[in-house]
């Protein structure tokens, strides 16, 4: 308390920290990219570990065996779809009840908002088969469910046919506890979403589907199998679901646990673990494997069918199997029991999976960083923001040079008007809001006046109105009666500052993975644009850095993750794609990704350029 009393200790401090204060950002972003490359270096990770008793041991026996006849299931669901031309429904029904179980229907309708050219769909219809297993051991208030969607093609035959041989095996076995429920969904997410909103009464996404006529208890956790070969010499792991949620880690524990009893490969993002982790091959192994998980968890969509069920606390995960150039094969009577076993460690559960992590990153599926260990890289960056606007605050605050008590001879005090900082948070935010309703209330009529397609329409204009943006300044400023002042700038810049930090802190919280590449690219231009640097330079690394770029940039990274480099024209035509997914899966599912940018990101972004073009 004595140093902020003494007048002359605070202006020292006040001295210390206008001067030290481009240095200490500098070393705290650095300090921050630092921290989060250093999370994939083993020795700073965590080994996984079962957090649940009730699943801590996989001392159970595996007995199945139908491998074969799930084989030829899977054929002869294959030879219905093609003669049916989509999903036989009538064949499943059938097949289930053979099975034993009581089985329902469900059918579901839903008009985009505009065509899906990456599906080639736009009036969706459909239908949804499920098959319910009850349990013979308790009061049925609780429920299971391994789901396989029924994809065009001869994609996920192998699935239906094995869900159909386990839901045969699992009719046969006396110790369930809770319900076991067999879907099989249509159109992939569009099928899981109808049936989960009929499952739990609800409609938030406006779908039309009739009522389900049968249901189990409370589902505590649910599996999406996609398997499209007889023979997998891989198991892959899918945990990224809707806005970056995922279910807790004691799921994938269990998967992991199962796939080193049984001798299953498996891999999480496509990527083998390796042993070398103090080699430098090993490092950029886990390195490769956290960032394409980073990438994931940021875009916002759900990767799997079992990414919506996390919105209703239902801790739920997707396994697919690969089918690769490896010599290690793995066939259906495998899969088969590693289903089995999680099925029976599930079957124990005396209540929903709660006590391990629900925040974490996976450089590798035997090692976690836990939210204590990643969450510091993010502060380092928000700590520049906190800098900045404490040096803005002393600037504001302290005299104009030649001045006596702050004022100039021969003039008045004069600060910045109301209009001058107000204007172009309106102007900002309104462009914002133009982005996120105008694309698709817009469409008919760029439709009719250009040769383009609905979804063209919707892209180019949301690619428009974000490119009109950068007038800003110009339209501010006509507005504005006279020039800005030079507390003016420093006052908005201060607004935007405490905007962003407010912001990127709540993402973070929600989704650390969109927080912390947003931080990356918009905390340095928050930190050092001012009026008076070169507005030609500065103006192209702003846009460089803009939330735009950044999305293009991100799919140019996964891309060579992936192992799969594109060229330029093939990037900027999944960019496109990339917008119009984004578009869709909030309208279908609910991701927020798309509102956040262009309501907050986009706007916050544009104060920052309204601040370069300072008169």
């Amino acid at each position: 308390m004595g140093l902020l009393s003494d007048p002359n200790r605070r202006r020292a401090l006040t001295n210390l920290l206008t001067r030290l204060n481009t240095p200490l950002c500098i070393v705290c972003y650095l300090a921050g990219v630092a921290w989060f490359m250093g999370l994939a270096f083993e020795p700073f990770t965590l080994r996984t570990y079962m957090s649940e008793n009730a699943m801590g041991s996989t001392m159970v026996e595996e007995r199945f065996l139908a491998g074969e006849r799930a084989l030829v299931t899977a054929r002869e669901f294959a030879a219905q779809k093609k003669k049916m031309g989509g999903m036989p429904v009538d064949w499943l029904v059938k097949a289930m009840q053979a099975r034993g179980l009581e089985v329902f229907t469900q059918s579901f309708s839903r008009t985009l908002p505009f065509p899906d050219e990456n599906k080639e769909r736009y009036m969706v219809h459909g239908t949804n088969v499920y098959g319910i297993l009850r349990a013979p051991r308790a009061p049925r208030t609780e429920a299971l469910v391994l789901s396989a969607p029924c994809t065009p093609g001869s994609s996920n035959n192998q699935a239906v046919g094995l869900l159909l041989g386990l839901a045969q095996y699992f009719r046969g076995q006396m110790y369930w506890a809770k319900d076991i429920i067999f879907l099989v969904n249509e159109h992939d997410l569009i099928g899981m979403q109808a049936w989960l909103e009929g499952y739990h009464h609800t409609n938030t996404t406006g779908m039309s589907w009739t009522p389900l006529e049968g249901r189990g208890g409370s589902i505590q956790a649910a599996l999406s199998l996609e398997l499209s070969s007889d023979i997998i010499t891989s198991l892959d792991l899918v945990l990224e679901g809707l806005n970056g949620q995922l279910p807790n880690l004691d799921l994938a524990n269990l998967f992991y646990a199962f796939c080193q009893k049984i001798g299953v490969l498996c891999t999480i993002q496509g990527k083998l673990q390796r042993n070398d982790w103090d080699s430098a091959a090993g490092y950029s192994q886990a390195v490769q494997t956290m960032l394409l998980m980073v990438l994931k968890q940021a875009s916002g969509r759900p990767w799997g069918d079992h990414g919506l069920f996390l919105r209703y606390h239902i801790e739920a995960a997707s396994i697919r199997g690969i089918n690769s150039f490896r010599q290690y094969k793995t066939d259906l009577t495998t899969v088969g029991k590693l289903l089995e076993g999680m099925f029976r460690k599930l079957n124990n559960l005396l209540e929903r999976l709660h006590q391990s992590y629900f925040f974490y990153l996976l450089p590798s599926l035997s090692r976690f960083v836990s939210i204590g260990y990643y969450m510091p890289a993010f502060g380092l960056l928000a700590a520049i923001l906190l800098l900045r606007a404490l040096d803005l605050w002393v600037q504001l605050g302290s005299p104009a040079p030649g001045t006596e008590d702050g004022l100039v001879d021969g003039e008045q005090p004069f600060g910045p008007g109301v209009l001058s900082v107000l204007t172009p948070l309106i102007i900002s935010h309104l462009t914002g809001v133009a982005l996120y309703t105008l694309p698709i209330m817009a469409q008919q009529t760029a439709v009719e006046h250009f040769p383009v397609s609905e979804t063209e329409a919707v892209v180019l204009t949301a690619i428009a109105i974000y490119t009109a943006g950068l007038a800003l300044p110009h339209n501010t400023h006509r507005v504005l009666s006279g020039e800005g002042t030079e507390e003016g700038w420093r006052v908005l810049k201060l607004i935007a500052i405490f905007y962003m930090a407010v912001l990127l802190g709540c993402t973070a919280l929600i989704n650390f993975s969109l927080g912390f590449i947003l931080a990356l690219t918009l905390v340095p231009v928050a930190a050092f644009i001012t009026p008076h640097v070169p507005r030609v330079l500065s103006a192209l690394v702003m846009v460089l850095l803009s939330p735009g770029s950044t999305l293009l940039f991100s799919i140019f990274v996964y891309q060579e993750l992936q192992e799969a480099p594109i060229t330029l024209l093939e990037g900027w035509n999944l960019f496109l794609s990339v917008i119009s997914q984004g578009i869709l899966d909030h309208n279908l599912y609910g991701s927020l990704v798309y509102p956040l940018i262009s309501l907050l990101v986009y706007p916050c972004w544009l104060l920052l350029w309204n601040i370069l073009f300072w008169k």
